[in-house]
């Protein structure tokens, strides 16, 4: 069927059915800033409220309005989402939500926890995290870690419809949120540390009825691409781009994982996301680029076809996943109106493409100790255009099996890992939360079995050299000209999603617990107020009876936490990850709230 279909787009003839209207509900509530309607804000993952009650000259002022306590000791990613009077909050494993009525003192109107298996718990990479739920046209979706798509009654909690969207047998999860698109719910899939091929998928939304699957590897049939029309860099990808790139049948055990956030642009119908790494973390084992890992996709959103393909990482030798957030601005560069696609990758390096064409148009390192390559090729002309060139003594392909490649930077959990940045359309900049960490990173030989572990390498993370023990800054950035316009310093990874408002205020989460203020244009520190518990959800805002809020979910935990959240003690434990952070169980510890912050009366 799904080949019929396949062979019937690239002949050009009519679709089975009209694609469907927008969702005229959701971008109703989008474009209310009172409202938070979907974990990114908005569809074009800017992270931006129009809100300014709440500015630079008084937030100072702000107090704690309330709290609640979500009764899950794990990292809380994500944020809440706010739809008229009631507040929908989620927790990590075992992904209870609850629907809390904002007009009688937060009181649980509903909640709903879901029966999982808890073997799905070890197979989950790096905590029990979910980064949130969505709404669309009277729903609540959930994806849970065991991959069951859930959709709710909104009012009532009600199940409607489920659909199992993996197999956590074989090293299939999920952590991601759940993109509501017109008539469809698109997700992704966790598991590259398990040897899995990883996915996109659209349900019906109404049914759960799958539409279509695009996967991040292997024949054109199953990538949904069309060897003549999809374009990588300007240039049409060709038959079979990514099978000559796997060395036999290795992609179908590839990674390339789809875990991280999704935008839309209504305009041109398009969804963007990106693939994460491939399987194993040991590059000799699998020889060649790897397509379509590491890779922004440019899909149709009614079709799944893709339009468009830039791989950032090819061959990637690093576990630079390339799942981080891609951001939608029309903006003004070279004195050209253009819309835009802004990136800040696990690599280390912030890209700007042009979201229609995918045009690269600017590749620059957002943390200046990024020392695995050297640049990004940008000459047109070039045979290596678009590729980063690669330092030899930082390749752990080139150092060899069973040698420590010592003091690559960024460590495998990235410049930025999926903790999403903010954009002001007031300032022009980005608002990044970074982590300034490096690694020791030794592949060895490993082989695939079928809901086993399949990494491949030890590592061991630490601060960036020179900078005085400090894991993590806090930059605004300029995307048309990739420069770090400031950056603030900060004792460990800035793991907590950001959020910029008309008032001026940047706010974001750190890793000891604490939620700050800065000013949008200098970065000065205008507030902060440490939180039970570390940071790594992201930062929301709302209005209810006249009054804007500021929310966010406290919790340790994510790969950054792994240690405190799983009680790991191991150095090398979390993938490295549990010796570099080791320091954080002297500042905080573990919990699960809601803090929701105010102005006094």
């Amino acid at each position: 069927m799904r080949k019929l279909a396949y062979a019937a787009m690239l002949l050009g003839t009519a679709a089975v059915a009209m694609p469907a209207m927008a969702n005229d509900g959701l971008q109703k509530i989008i474009k209310d800033p009172k409202q938070w309607g979907i974990q990114t804000g908005d569809y074009a993952n800017t992270r931006y409220s129009q809100l300014n009650q709440i500015n630079a000259g008084n937030v100072g002022k702000m107090q704690v309005a309330w709290t609640f306590s979500t009764g899950v000791l794990r990292g809380h990613e994500g944020g809440p989402l706010i739809i008229g009077d009631v507040m929908y909050v989620h927790t990590p494993f075992p992904n209870i939500v609850y629907a809390l009525d904002l007009n009688n003192d937060g009181k649980i109107i509903w909640k709903y926890e879901p029966k999982q298996d808890p073997n799905v718990i070890p197979v989950m990479c790096c905590d029990t995290v979910n980064r949130g739920l969505a709404y669309s046209d009277g729903m609540i979706y959930l994806h849970q870690a065991d991959t069951t798509l859930v959709a709710l009654d909104a009012k009532t909690g009600a199940k409607k419809w489920s659909v199992v969207n993996g197999d956590p047998k074989k090293g299939e999860t999920n952590t991601a949120t759940v993109l509501p698109v017109k008539d469809k719910v698109i997700v992704g899939i966790s598991g590259g540390e398990f040897g899995v091929r990883c996915h996109v998928t659209a349900y019906d939304s109404a049914t759960g009825k799958q539409v279509w699957r695009g996967y991040s590897m292997g024949p054109d049939s199953d990538l949904l691409v069309d060897p003549e029309k999809t374009t990588d860099l300007g240039k049409p990808i060709g038959k079979d781009s990514s099978l000559k790139t796997w060395e036999g049948d290795q992609w179908k055990i590839g990674g390339g994982c789809t875990w991280g956030w999704y935008s839309y642009d209504p305009e041109t119908n398009l969804v963007y996301y990106g693939s994460g790494n491939p399987s194993t973390w040991n590059p000799k084992q699998r020889p060649g680029d790897n397509k379509w890992s590491m890779t922004i996709f440019a899909r149709d959103a009614d079709t799944g076809m893709a339009k468009w393909v830039y791989q950032m990482t090819p061959h990637d030798e690093w576990d630079f996943d390339g799942i981080n957030e891609m951001i939608l601005t029309d903006q003004e560069m070279n004195g050209q109106q253009r819309k835009l696609l802004t990136h800040f990758d696990r690599n280390g390096f912030g890209y700007t493409l042009d979201r229609v064409t995918g045009e690269l148009l600017v590749a620059e390192k957002f943390d200046p100790v990024v020392n695995w390559a050297t640049k990004v090729d940008m000459d047109k002309n070039s045979k290596t255009y678009g590729r980063p060139l690669v330092v030899s003594k930082f390749s752990t392909e080139q150092q060899g099996e069973d040698v420590n490649t010592k003091g690559i930077c960024p460590a495998a959990l990235g410049t930025k890992d999926q903790q999403p940045a903010a954009y002001s359309p007031k300032t022009k900049l980005f608002y990044v939360p970074t982590n300034h960490v490096c690694m020791d990173y030794e592949p060895f030989r490993v082989s695939y079995t079928a809901g086993q572990p399949y990494v491949g390498a030890t590592l061991s993370m630490f601060p960036a050299p020179n900078s005085h023990g400090g894991m993590g800054n806090f930059i605004a950035w300029d995307n048309t000209k990739g420069k770090i316009v400031w950056s603030l310093k900060e004792p460990f990874s800035v793991w907590s999603g950001a959020l910029a408002t008309a008032g001026d205020v940047v706010f974001y989460g750190t890793l000891e617990g604490y939620l700050k203020a800065v000013d949008s244009k200098t970065g000065k520190e205008l507030y902060k107020f440490k939180t039970p518990s570390g940071i790594i959800g992201n930062v929301t805002t709302y209005e209810h009876k006249g009054k804007q809020y500021i929310a966010i979910l406290s919790g340790v935990g994510g790969w950054a936490g792994i240690g405190l959240a799983a009680g790991l003690t191991d150095p090398q434990a979390g993938l490295g990850a549990v010796g570099g952070y080791a320091a954080l169980s002297n500042y905080t510890n573990l919990g699960g709230q809601l803090t929701v912050f105010a102005l006094p009366n």
